[in-house]
């Protein structure tokens, strides 16, 4: 039966009526449970410490608790797995970082693709970088670790908080540049990896301000050079190490994700409370004092900042042919 062209207009706006209407009410009642926010590091590393800041303010604006779940392991593919395998409604945050990105240039096969899989919500902080020694190590500055192990290849050890994460990356990208061979040594996060730093166990590493900021400051372990463009406002004193080896940077950074299909007015809400979040004076302050800058992205900010992150990153792994564990 056909219908007249009016009546069929009726409908149609009315059924559009009707989405919005259904749209509008689902994020009012949003959310109605507690979330999870699950993270693919051990508890005590920078993703964990970061998570922890920016809970009580979300929690607190979202009207429900935020359970946070460290799922370290596979280089972060364990955690991205357990968001990508739940429900898009909302209540499954993913923490999104560059070591979840990069898995896509490492593993030659995974069981889902992070740009199209995870959809992102917002960016939260970037993380300054710092290369650190314990102080057995015989080097002072980058120029002399370069040549201490210049004089010795192959016997000074590189720890990561992974294979294929920031720091790996950090490090192979000074080992190219600077010229030298180091031995690898990759860890489950940068918790283990500053423990065994500070009993000595490996000789250098390449960590984020959030974790090496502490023991540089109690002399645990020392700042041999920043990763970023300029020296970090915390420690002055401690050169970049694109002052020795000009050109080089490294940094990391996280942000929140969420299963593709998440309704989009949830994906703005969650934006909405994070880019508030990290306008808070006691937020910023506490986020600057444990080494980190807020990184306020929309998501589609966010979109395109990780795909060109994980275009020039992706060269990395394959000059220095990183494979996965």
């Amino acid at each position: 039966m056909k219908l007249p062209r009016r009546r069929f207009l009726q409908l149609t706006a009315g059924g559009l009526t009707l989405s919005a209407i259904s749209r509008m009410a689902r994020a009012q009642v949003y959310p109605s449970k507690p979330l999870r926010w699950i993270i693919g590091f051990p508890a005590g590393g920078g993703a964990d410490t970061v998570a922890r800041i920016m809970e009580p303010w979300l929690s607190k604006r979202l009207g429900q608790p935020i359970i946070i779940e460290n799922r370290p392991g596979a280089s972060t593919n364990i955690a991205v797995q357990t968001v990508v395998n739940s429900p898009p409604d909302g209540y499954t945050l993913l923490w999104h970082g560059l070591s979840s990105v990069v898995n896509a240039s490492l593993f030659v096969s995974l069981p889902f693709d992070i740009q199209r899989d995870i959809a992102p919500v917002a960016g939260v902080v970037s993380y300054p970088m710092i290369m650190v020694a314990h102080p057995s190590v015989p080097a002072q500055t980058v120029t002399q670790l370069i040549a201490h192990a210049k004089a010795n290849p192959g016997k000074v050890t590189m720890a990561s908080f992974g294979t294929g994460s920031a720091s790996h990356l950090a490090g192979e990208l000074f080992k190219f540049m600077a010229g030298i061979d180091m031995v690898h040594i990759p860890y489950r996060g940068g918790a283990p990896m500053t423990t065994d730093l500070i009993g000595g166990q490996v000789n250098v590493g390449f960590d984020v301000m959030v974790t090496a900021l502490p023991q540089v400051r109690s002399g645990k372990l020392r700042a041999l050079g920043v990763l970023g463009r300029k020296r970090f406002d915390l420690l002055p004193d401690v050169a970049t190490v694109a002052e020795t080896l000009p050109g080089y940077e490294a940094s990391t950074w996280g942000g929140i994700g969420v299963p593709r299909g998440t309704p989009p007015e949830i994906i703005e809400r969650l934006s909405r409370e994070v880019k508030e979040g990290l306008a808070q004076a006691d937020i910023k302050a506490r986020l600057a004092d444990v080494g980190t800058v807020p990184m306020v992205l929309s998501p589609g900010e966010f979109r395109a900042y990780i795909a060109a992150e994980f275009e020039k990153w992706d060269k990395v792994v394959k000059v220095a042919g990183i494979k996965p564990d």
